[in-house]
């Protein structure tokens, strides 16, 4: 994306979860699903309850509006990064919502060696490279929802971007090397988690942060209640402003360098998946309560 090009970041106040998700995806252009498969990633890295983990009147709502566009199947695909992935989904109760709802769920530890791709090493961080699901790389669309939350184990912060790392495998089927242990335990975790975004589209990006984390993170630490829904279709931009936020509410961990110089961020801002900058950065209210919000956040991305 070139520093001209313009991301939207749409907000809107959360109190109604269901309202508020309908307000921004009719304002962001969803638009018509007839047919089309979609691939969705939530946030289940652990089964600790909202804010470590999507809540589920926001999925039900996603899956809801997806169906009523017209979409043909949806798969819901997730590794969790603790504890065991499928026991993690029935803790939170998401296969009881899948058979209510009518969405597929795929739990990534147990797909076979056929169904990942191998993304080389290129110009990454990544010394072998790594396995990507083949679930995002094969359906017509990709929708991802995700919590705002600091990092405690080194990637400072966890919105979309570091989202993304629970569709990646930790070891593929038969195989002994272990990308997660390589990711964790690398000075260069912040931009290989930018570095997997590169490898696959985003057409939708719904940021849930009614509530969050300042410290700690990504199953535990302290709350706080931005009372605010975000969306977008651009990464960068979601997660900067979810920075922003974080900033607003006392996150100590984020406060010393600018937003796009934070490794995250700058790193996927110089690959090209998002906003180059904060002036990229265009951010909607769609509601009294979102439009301080953004004057807020506007404030701390572009200071004066």
């Amino acid at each position: 994306m070139s520093p001209e090009n313009t991301s939207k970041v749409f907000l809107i106040g959360s109190s109604a979860r269901d309202a508020a998700i309908r307000g921004l995806f009719g304002h962001a252009g969803l638009g018509d699903l007839s047919g089309k498969s979609v691939a969705l990633k939530a946030n289940f890295n652990s089964a600790d309850p909202f804010p470590a983990s999507t809540h589920p009147d926001t999925l039900r709502a996603i899956v809801t509006l997806l169906k009523e566009a017209g979409a043909r199947e949806i798969t819901l695909a997730e590794r969790s990064g603790m504890g065991d992935t499928r026991n993690n989904l029935e803790r939170l109760g998401i296969f009881a919502l899948s058979q209510q709802l009518g969405f597929k769920v795929v739990v990534l530890d147990d797909e076979p060696e056929e169904r990942w791709t191998h993304i080389e090493r290129g110009g990454t961080h990544w010394l072998r490279g790594f396995y990507l699901s083949r679930v995002f790389l094969e359906a017509d669309v990709v929708i991802q929802t995700c919590c705002l939350k600091t990092h405690g184990y080194g990637g400072h912060f966890t919105m979309s971007l570091k989202n993304s790392v629970g569709l990646v495998a930790k070891k593929i089927p038969g195989g002994h090397y272990d990308c997660m242990h390589e990711l964790h335990g690398s000075p260069f975790q912040r931009l290989m988690i930018a570095e997997i975004n590169k490898s696959y589209p985003v057409d939708f990006v719904i940021m849930d942060a009614a509530a969050a984390f300042i410290d700690g993170g990504p199953d535990k630490g302290t709350e706080v209640e931005p009372g605010l829904m975000l969306a977008g279709k651009d990464r960068v931009a979601l997660d900067a402003a979810g920075v922003a936020i974080l900033r607003e509410f006392g996150a100590s961990s984020l406060m010393k360098k600018p937003v796009f110089e934070l490794d995250q961020i700058r790193r996927a801002a110089e690959l090209g998946v998002g906003a180059a900058s904060a002036s990229a950065i265009e951010l909607v209210p769609l509601d009294e309560q979102s439009r301080d919000a953004a004057r807020r956040i506007r404030g701390i991305l572009v200071p004066e």
